[in-house]
């Protein structure tokens, strides 16, 4: 066992993630009671804890936006953590990753709702409408993104694979401390804009997905490159391919609005079922 195993090894040990797993739920619990609790101080006291009033600081049902950010994050950890096993089982874990975002979101979104107004179809009503159908049909296409991937047929390579791992998991060691950093550094923002500052954004699912989408870009399209060395099959190279546009798509969903996020998610995840589905075609076909 060379270094890199070793060392990715020891981190990413079965003790390691069990703690990390239990330290992200006691994070999310805490994290869901402190925040009920500015909620009441808020609202019952007339205590001005944040510099703005949004949702997320008036309704007690939008505090389940915080342990589900929580849970996002160990999520982003397993998706480093499965990085080094397949190209697939990575961008099966981003749409996971993706679908929660768009669940926590709803969360945020459900105390916006009016049953009052004649205008049960308003602006805001609607876009919870939107978002429940994207993550049932998100939810569908992972489904069959997975039976897909599992009907695939895997073919051998008379290659050696092992130094292509090895460099997989030098990158996966490598993307631990910089989700650490962006964790911690997107934090300090958002808690400066709420807390402190008068410059709170709207766009929340934005933060810290926005950076960590765009590394995650980086960091397949370094592994298509190292690829090429240990393969020529066009199939799989178009496959690959296909899965950094996909990733590129829901990248670019953080930076739109509305009907336009939901339709770069759907359509990011759309693509990636499309191109496995040729790619297993073309594997059974050769």
């Amino acid at each position: 066992m060379n270094r890199i195993e070793l060392l990715h090894s020891n981190i990413f040990s079965k003790r390691n993630v069990e703690l990390f797993e239990k330290n992200i739920m006691f994070l999310a619990v805490a994290g869901f009671i402190v925040h009920l609790f500015l909620i009441f101080l808020e609202n019952y006291y007339t205590i001005d804890i944040f510099s703005l009033k949004t949702n997320l600081s008036s309704n007690p049902i939008s505090a389940l936006y915080t342990p589900f950010t929580f849970i996002l994050v160990y999520e982003a950890f397993l998706l480093i953590y499965y990085l080094p096993r397949s190209f697939t089982t990575s961008v099966a874990k981003e749409y996971e990753i993706i679908s929660l975002v768009l669940i926590r979101k709803i969360f945020k979104d459900i105390p916006e709702i009016s049953l009052e107004n004649e205008l049960i179809l308003n602006e805001n009503n609607l876009q919870l409408i939107y978002d429940l159908l994207a993550v049932i049909i998100i939810f569908y296409l992972i489904y069959l993104f997975k039976k897909t991937w599992v009907n695939t047929p895997k073919r051998k390579t008379e290659k050696n694979l092992e130094k292509f791992i090895n460099y997989k998991k030098l990158l996966s060691i490598l993307l631990v401390p910089t989700l650490l950093i962006l964790c911690f550094v997107n934090f300090y923002d958002w808690f400066t804009e709420v807390f402190i500052t008068q410059s709170y954004t709207e766009n929340l699912n934005g933060v810290f997905f926005i950076d960590f989408f765009t590394i995650l870009i980086l960091v397949d399209v370094f592994i298509l490159l190292i690829s090429f060395q240990y393969t020529e099959r066009y199939s799989q190279l178009m496959r690959n391919t296909g899965f950094i546009i996909s990733t590129i798509l829901l990248r670019l969903s953080f930076g739109a609005q509305g009907l336009y996020s939901i339709g770069l998610l759907i359509l990011g995840v759309i693509f990636g079922l499309v191109i496995l589905n040729i790619y297993r075609l073309a594997e059974k076909n050769y």
